[in-house]
């Protein structure tokens, strides 16, 4: 864990508390740790749910920051680093500001900054990092110096899984794990409602589909990669294969390729914007 870092999060909402809630469930003194929420209600329940400092001001919190999470909408992220530059001296003194916010270019960020020289870092999470199974993938802006790269990576590692990404791999990225776990949501889905079609009952074919899919993605984590796990599972002539053969004719792998290229292109599109 980075030397006990004072932390901002600002716009505390839930990939904000995700990483609040790794942070202080690694040991991380709440003490160090502001967040700022526009809601006093929401920055009460953070107060007393994690024992940090709350705030409406963003100002105020990232005044002894060293590190600053920028966790609010893409379309808000300029106007809020513009709004926190303002009350840094000089590039040395300035925390690194690290966006959680989809498709916004570090180039973007950059320039919305007053002093030049300002660390920018940008993130793509994804919402497993609520129950610390995250994976965040992150680039780094020019002015970022090594130090504040290993602080920024033990950080985020509290959350889950931490890669190191170039910024032009940010798009394809967002397609494999920043949207990734809503794919596994929908196959879920439709297998619930295919066992209630075969006459299962809801809940039952709920509790089976779920259940399996964490039992999957369990063993997804061990040393056998996913062909091979699908191989051992696949009988000669059997049932797994006859279920296998029917989803690749009915064009399953085309459709998460489509599906992942218009997501990688969305992404750009909101760089933008």
């Amino acid at each position: 864990m980075a030397t006990m870092a004072n932390i901002a999060i600002i716009g505390a909402g839930n990939i904000g508390e995700a990483l609040l809630s790794g942070l202080i469930q690694s040991g991380y003194d709440p003490e160090k740790i502001t967040a700022t929420n526009r809601s006093s209600q929401r920055s009460e329940v953070l107060r007393e749910r994690y024992g940090v400092r709350t705030t409406n001001d963003n100002h105020e919190a990232v005044q002894h920051a060293d590190v600053v999470f920028l966790c609010v909408k893409p379309a808000g992220i300029l106007d809020v680093i513009a709004e926190i530059g303002e009350g840094f001296g000089d590039a040395d003194n300035t925390p690194v500001r690290v966006s959680m916010a989809a498709g916004i270019t570090l180039a973007a960020m950059e320039e919305a900054v007053a002093l030049a020289g300002a660390p920018i870092a940008r993130v793509m999470p994804n919402t497993p990092m609520l129950v610390g199974k995250g994976v965040l993938a992150v680039t780094y802006g020019r002015f970022v110096d090594d130090e504040q790269r290993q602080t920024v990576d033990e950080l985020l590692a509290a959350a889950g899984e931490v890669v190191t990404v170039t910024e032009p791999q940010i798009d394809a990225v967002t397609a494999v794990s920043g949207s990734g776990p809503a794919y596994f949501f929908l196959v879920t889905e439709a297998m619930m409602d295919a066992g209630v079609s075969l006459g299962l009952p809801r809940d039952l074919a709920e509790r089976l589909a779920k259940a399996t899919a964490a039992g999957a993605g369990a063993m997804l984590e061990g040393e056998d990669g996913p062909v091979q796990l699908r191989a051992n599972v696949s009988s000669p002539a059997g049932t797994t294969a006859r279920a296998i053969r029917e989803l690749e004719e009915s064009g399953l792998r085309g459709a998460f390729y489509r599906a992942m290229e218009a997501c990688a292109r969305r992404s750009k599109e909101l760089g933008e914007e």
